[in-house]
């Protein structure tokens, strides 16, 4: 099952400030995860330039389709970036990482999550979005998705409703199976009538965690993922330290969690769907999909960011293979 990924096209940005003047110029609050506009965003860049930083491809599908990628799976990523030399590198970095890019693209600067690590560690967020998420239905053609099986959203697009639907009804409309990834609980509140309309018409695998799980049934994790999978294929609560819940055709399968006490857990959540869109796409169970999901997340709540390191994944691979035997 070839995947193809449509996302938030950003570019991670880690910055160590010498001090946090930055903020109060910016007018982030320390510790803060904030929305900011362009305005914010050029001065951000423009006090980062003598400053130690990192950067990687983010954005939460990317994130997952990048990690299939490295798994050995053939996967896609459509997004919209700017015409700056973030977008360059943006693109650059998914050939790097063998996932196709299909990047709509527009005059000025691309979007990107800049993370401003304080001289104490502290780390404070600003999200620039920048063109991704004006990306148009007309701009998802229907020779990109045909190359592909599958396609997985994020639900964060949701406030583009045209754009999820019209694609959704392409999709299906070329025998793809559709994943959604419900986000964040905000999301779910925010959009519920749209997600009761589009999730029994068009999702085969729906994501989701525990508090999003909650907000759309109104139940617990084990119940809510019951009530999920008569409206989906297959659906998935993710529930952290408790391992990860997977529905479908009536049955509950239960998967342990794997890795040791969070460092951080960003990424945890993009790096599930990939292990279990990946045991799909190979053709495994459910429960071995599933258990490469926690296997992925495990490996990515043990670092600070939301890219395993390089170092990592030969281990990763042969633990692949024995879930797979």
């Amino acid at each position: 099952m070839n995947t193809i990924g449509l996302g938030n096209a950003l570019v991670d940005v880690l910055l160590k400030l010498e001090n946090d003047d930055v903020l109060a110029e910016v007018g982030i609050q320390k510790g803060a995860m904030d929305m900011i506009n362009q305005e914010q965003m050029i001065k951000i860049r423009k006090s980062q330039e003598g400053l130690e930083r990192s950067q990687a491809p983010g954005g939460s599908v990317c994130n997952t389709m990048r990690a299939m990628a490295i798994l050995g799976a053939k996967a896609g990523f459509i997004g919209k970036i700017g015409s700056d030399s973030v977008g360059e590198y943006y693109e650059e970095a998914l050939k790097k990482a063998n996932v196709s890019p299909y990047f709509a693209k527009t005059d000025g600067i691309s979007g990107s999550c800049t993370v401003l690590i304080s001289p104490d560690g502290e780390r404070t967020m600003g999200t620039f979005l920048g063109p991704a998420p004006t990306i148009t239905p007309d701009e998802i053609t229907e020779e990109m998705l045909s190359a592909y099986q599958c396609i997985y959203i994020e639900g964060y697009l949701l406030v583009n409703e045209e754009l999820v639907r019209t694609t959704m009804q392409k999709a299906k409309k070329l025998g793809l199976k559709v994943a959604l990834d419900l986000s964040n609980f905000n999301i779910v509140n925010a959009f519920r009538g749209l997600l009761d309309d589009i999730i029994p018409e068009y999702v085969d695998i729906l994501f989701s965690n525990e508090s999003e799980a909650e907000a759309f049934t109104g139940l617990k994790a084990h119940e809510a993922v019951k009530v999920l999978s008569e409206q989906v294929e297959i659906s998935l609560v993710t529930l952290g330290k408790e391992g990860a819940l997977v529905g479908s055709k009536g049955q509950v399968i239960a998967v342990p969690a794997e890795g040791g006490k969070p460092v951080d857990t960003t990424g945890a959540g993009d790096h599930f769907a990939a292990g279990f869109l990946y045991g799909q796409s190979v053709g495994a169970t459910l429960e071995q999909s599933a258990r490469i999901g926690s296997l992925l997340a495990g490996y990515i709540i043990d670092v600070i960011g939301a890219q395993i390191p390089d170092d990592k994944w030969e281990q990763i691979k042969l633990k692949v293979n024995s879930i797979l035997s």
